[in-house]
């Protein structure tokens, strides 16, 4: 048997993810990658981080660039989004007909994929989608 890491902290933790996980755990590798490798911005899967995944997103959109030409930066940093909610809640991912949304504990479903997408359109972020997720409050 694998053993577990006694921090207790989310990000050691060697649990197994629910198989919904891995694609979106996947695309927010990516792009923690792809922000520090293109773009020197570090991402550490905290909340603070979603600053800085929020203000690349709206450098994206002041770049004018195409909905297509940057789709899958948008569904990473919303995977990115995803994984630091299910880290800071103990949420799980869940997936259905191809959609992922994070479930917080409490039962409430949140889809960052689709805030990232707002946030595109100067209409959402990803830290407030955070932080709501968060907060215990209805």
């Amino acid at each position: 048997m694998a053993e577990t890491a006694t921090t207790g902290t989310a990000a050691t933790r060697q649990e197994p993810r629910p198989p919904a996980a891995t694609k979106p755990v996947r695309w927010a590798a990516d792009t923690v990658t792809a922000m520090r490798e293109g773009a020197r911005l570090r991402l550490d899967y905290s909340a603070r981080s979603l600053w800085s995944a929020d203000r690349a997103i709206e450098d994206i959109r002041r770049e004018a660039a195409p909905y297509a030409a940057v789709e899958t930066v948008l569904r990473g940093f919303g995977a990115y989004a995803g994984e630091v909610i299910v880290r800071r809640t103990g949420g799980e991912w869940w997936a259905s007909g191809g959609e992922h949304w994070v479930r917080t504990p409490d039962g409430r479903l949140w889809d960052p994929m689709e805030e990232a997408r707002r946030c595109y359109t100067a209409d959402g972020s990803l830290r407030l989608l955070c932080r709501d997720a968060s907060s215990g409050d209805h």
